[in-house]
């Protein structure tokens, strides 16, 4: 390894100074006419080399040649199968950089974003949420490919920058047990009469159960589905089969316990199916909700707004604090599986933990609007966790009463009844993607009356590109 040079002048002209990194786990340097490099693998503060792929006119794409002076953040990945060469697993992007300087890659993402793309400065970063970097995933959709030439079936995430399956006898951010299931899963699919046409595995565990999903795209032979019962049995795991859409998935056999989780601090129970959506992560989801709702502070005579609510996983905890809870979800089968989690939930409280009046309904969140918001009626706080595509037409209904109240040229009128209604004092919003939460950020401070109290990551997967964060939004006279 080449020392470092004393000045940046006395540097070869080929070799390139890495100022920051982005969310693809790319390098980012400059040449001296200014030309950005994004370079795969290399980390902010080092030297390096790297041959270029690909050219535009304002940047340029290079893979990592040779690195000359290391960052003292660089570590050696914990996985075998990582790494920039062909063939290698595209599960993780940041295994070569330690645990604690991804947060804060991700924190300064979240930064930039806010600034950046919505002109918005926290009054406070929270402390981000941090736990297990190895073995937290207890969600994966494992792809499956028989390979004829070898006579071999290989299951795993697709390798790095491919659609190919990647050759993975090991999985250090999935769960030990799961890890160690890998190679007997490839010889139970490489034994099937059905090897060809099982094109997935989903995993799920919950705190009692590891679930798998077949996807199957023909009907399984009764000898296959012998081979599965008897996996089942000797490696402890609950088989499900998918056969078309999500819709169809169905237990291989009935019994045994339910897949569920559990938030203790609570004193709430979450039963879920395998194919739901549930944080990957459940060590941070606890940490997560928690935090979530002591931010969120609501008070026993309050009512409280779910927006994008699932099976519950923030709205029965609210309940457990605030006096009236309404959980809004775009699907009907999700919200009539949210009430039976409420159900379930209050035939299991302590007295101390009994559950507010909750209701749940379904609606379009995409499609909101002023008159539709102001006919769900006024709530003292929002909490709002939507998906990557974030809560635009939620916020802007929120902002569009706004404007109109202040007299905004160019609004429509405010809608019937919205005289009487009141905008929620404070909104704790949930986020998957840093962008759309900017976004929907400046709508909420620029256009609809609100401060950015606080905001921070939330590390749900270490070791990968993937930004989740949380944000605080009070209206203006109200004290954080």
């Amino acid at each position: 390894m080449n020392p470092e040079p004393e000045t940046a002048s006395a540097t070869p002209p080929d070799w390139l100074h890495i100022d920051s990194m982005d969310l693809d786990a790319q390098g980012i340097a400059r040449r001296a006419d200014g030309k950005v490099v994004f370079i795969d693998g290399a980390l902010p503060g080092e030297w390096v080399s790297a041959a270029v792929t690909k050219r535009k006119n304002q940047w340029e794409a290079a893979a990592l040649t040779e690195v000359h002076r290391e960052s003292s953040l660089r570590v050696r990945p914990r996985c075998p199968h990582f790494g920039l060469h062909q063939g290698a697993c595209g599960g993780c992007k940041m295994q070569h950089l330690h645990a604690s300087a991804q947060v804060a890659v991700k924190q300064r993402a979240l930064e930039d974003n806010l600034w950046h793309l919505g002109k918005v400065k926290p009054d406070i970063l929270l402390r981000p949420i941090e736990g297990p970097a190895w073995g937290y995933r207890w969600r994966a959709r494992l792809s499956v490919r028989y390979v004829h030439k070898r006579s071999e079936v290989l299951i795993g995430f697709h390798e790095r920058k491919s659609r190919y399956v990647a050759d993975m006898r090991e999985c250090h951010v999935l769960p030990p047990h799961v890890s160690a299931l890998l190679m007997p899963l490839r010889d139970l699919i490489t034994g099937m009469d059905a090897r060809d046409t099982c094109p997935q595995i989903e995993l799920a565990c919950g705190d009692d159960v590891t679930a798998l999903v077949l996807r199957h795209l023909e009907p399984l032979s009764a000898g296959d589905l012998t081979r599965l019962r008897d996996f089942g049995a000797r490696h402890s795991v609950q088989w499900w089969l998918q056969p078309k859409g999500p819709d169809t998935v169905h237990r291989l056999d009935d019994g045994g316990p339910e897949l569920a989780y559990r938030l203790p601090e609570f004193g709430i129970t979450m039963p879920f199916r395998p194919t739901d959506f549930t944080q990957v992560n459940p060590h941070i989801n606890r940490v997560l909700v928690t935090r979530a709702l002591r931010l969120l502070s609501a008070q026993r005579h309050e009512r409280v707004i779910d927006w994008f609510c699932g099976l519950g996983n923030f709205t029965l905890p609210i309940a457990t604090q605030a006096g009236q809870v309404l959980g809004v979800e775009g699907s009907e089968a999700l919200v009539a599986r949210a009430r039976q989690n409420v159900k379930t939930n209050q035939a299991a409280a302590l007295a101390s933990k009994a559950l507010a009046t909750t209701d749940f309904v379904a609606r379009n969140l995409f499609d909101m609007t002023a008159a539709q918001l102001v006919s769900d009626g006024t709530a003292d706080r929002w909490l709002v966790d939507p998906p990557r595509e974030g809560a635009f037409a939620l916020v802007k209904a929120l902002a569009s009463v706004h404007q109109a109240r202040i007299g905004a040229p160019d609004v429509e009128p405010l809608p019937p009844g919205a005289e009487a209604w009141q905008p929620p004092r404070r909104i704790v919003y949930v986020s998957c993607n840093p962008a759309t939460l900017a976004r929907d950020a400046g709508l909420l401070v620029h256009q609809a009356g609100y401060r950015c109290s606080a905001a921070g990551v939330v590390n749900m997967f270490p070791h990968t590109a993937h930004v989740e964060s949380m944000a605080v939004f009070d209206l203006d006279d109200v004290a954080m």
